[in-house]
């Protein structure tokens, strides 16, 4: 018996797709509060009818789009820790992660760094929490942190509001360094501090 998951129809993935970037386009244009299903099914060139068999409403396709971005985003991360060369070294991890991000800029750009839509925020602040973490925990009680008094929950918010303060930052000057770049700076930065 096949294990894999079960393989969703194209046409639903397109119809899926368009109502994203509809809705994407929309929050370029509009505060969230303003956008409607009927503007969304409109810029999508679909019928009303079909929204509604992809999504209950827009808090729940927000939902659905944010899980979708997490996914994204593990996966990149997963794929990274099984190919990274040395447990210390974690630059790699972060140009997947910014490459990532250029190649989907323009959601990203929209869903954080203009915007600031709270749901994908919160989540993206999360994984990046998370993240951040499992960094630490992976150094230890030998680690600097330890040795220089610092509490790790105090250097958890710090690390992971760094890293989302500066990918926002980046995204909002439309990303004037490449990821690998941005990647090795912030590495240089995070050994500075």
């Amino acid at each position: 018996m096949d294990n894999r998951t079960p393989r969703i129809d194209p046409r639903i993935l397109r119809t899926r797709q368009l109502l994203k970037d509809a809705f994407i386009e929309l929050l370029q244009e509009m505060d969230i509060e303003k956008i409607s299903v009927n503007r969304i099914a409109e810029r999508a060139t679909i019928n009303r009818v079909t929204f509604y068999l992809h999504y209950r409403d827009i808090p729940d396709m927000l939902e659905k789009m944010a899980d979708e971005m997490i996914e994204d985003i593990n996966r990149i991360l997963t794929h990274a820790q099984d190919v990274q060369i040395s447990k210390e070294e974690d630059w790699p991890m972060l140009v997947n992660l910014l490459e990532h991000f250029a190649e989907h800029a323009k959601f990203y750009k929209v869903v954080l760094a203009s915007r600031r839509t709270p749901i994908f925020t919160e989540r993206m602040l999360r994984l990046l929490t998370e993240l951040v973490t499992s960094r630490i925990e992976k150094m230890g009680d030998e680690s600097v942190l330890a040795t220089a008094g610092i509490q790790k929950d105090i250097a958890i918010w710090y690390g992971s509001s760094a890293l989302i303060g500066t990918i926002v930052a980046w995204l909002r000057q439309d990303m004037p360094y490449t990821p690998v770049y941005l990647a090795k700076q912030f590495i240089m930065m995070r050994t500075l501090t």
